[in-house]
């Protein structure tokens, strides 16, 4: 099942199930509705289908557009390790994004004023189903809602502030998620789902989910010890090789600039890039 968050016609946030070129309302009529509120209670795949909507008339909003945490990981492919200068630690780079960063499929990324190295980072997302702290390796496919599209934009100028990721990753409107969360029983096989960022139809990302050093199942068991992970929240699990700062000459987005992060069959994000007003 694929399932989005939008927005009605009169404005009202809720959520529904997308089949084909429809989207169906799984919230409460009149009433403002949440993905993840509806994975929280468990029973998402037996709500009943309200409204249609044609997908192409309604305001997509991001997947989770109220997650209570959204935990990056850098780091993750050898191959952007390699060309970033770093080093394998051994144990995953996690640093946070806030909600109020994310856009949905369609929107507008917004390069700010306050830099100019602002960087591509496709990367899949994993959105919790059932939390828990201390998750074994062994449990943790079972306690995922599905997978999503993430672009994890970096202004890289205020990455090299400090030896920190966090400003860099949080100004607004710079991280994309979408469209839709895809639940695990749409996927065959994960690893062979490539990781491809086109920016303006050229590939410059490309590699598959199975080249991640640390995996789905080691990132929630690792995360989940030291945090509570709830229902809704995020997981982006690490861009590959081939970002912006790592080119001979560089590469940055710009105004104008239409971006497509694309995971097989979990779908493409797509957002064109605005100037900060």
């Amino acid at each position: 099942m694929r399932y989005l968050s939008f927005k009605r016609p009169d404005g009202t946030p809720t959520f529904g199930r997308l089949a084909g070129d429809r989207v169906f309302d799984l919230g409460t009529p009149g009433e403002a509705s949440w993905l993840r509120d509806a994975i929280a209670g468990g029973a998402l795949g037996a709500l009943t289908d309200g409204q249609a909507y044609a997908l192409d008339s309604v305001d997509l909003l991001p997947v989770i557009p109220n997650p209570g945490k959204i935990l990056c990981i850098g780091l993750n492919y050898a191959s952007h390790i390699a060309e970033m200068g770093r080093e394998n630690k051994g144990y995953p780079a996690v640093f946070t994004r806030w909600a109020d960063t994310l856009v949905a499929h369609g929107a507008p990324l917004i390069r700010p004023r306050d830099g100019h190295e602002f960087d591509y980072e496709g990367e899949l997302a994993v959105i919790i189903g059932k939390g828990g702290r201390h998750i074994p390796q062994a449990e943790a496919l079972d306690r995922i809602a599905g997978y999503a599209v993430f672009h994890d934009a970096s202004l890289r100028d205020w990455q090299r502030h400090n030896s920190q990721f966090t400003p860099g990753k949080n100004f607004p409107g710079t991280g994309g998620f979408g469209p839709a969360l895809v639940t695990p029983d749409e996927i065959d096989d994960l690893g062979v789902q490539r990781v491809q960022t086109r920016l303006n139809d050229a590939l410059m990302q490309d590699q598959p989910v199975s080249d991640l050093i640390h995996d789905v199942p080691a990132l929630i068991a690792y995360c989940s010890s030291f945090t509570e992970l709830r229902p809704g929240d995020v997981i982006a699990t690490g861009t590959p090789g081939g970002v912006g700062l790592g080119r001979t000459p560089t590469v940055f987005m710009k105004a104008g600039d239409r971006v497509e992060v694309s995971i097989g069959v979990i779908g493409t994000l797509t957002n064109t890039v605005i100037d900060e007003a």
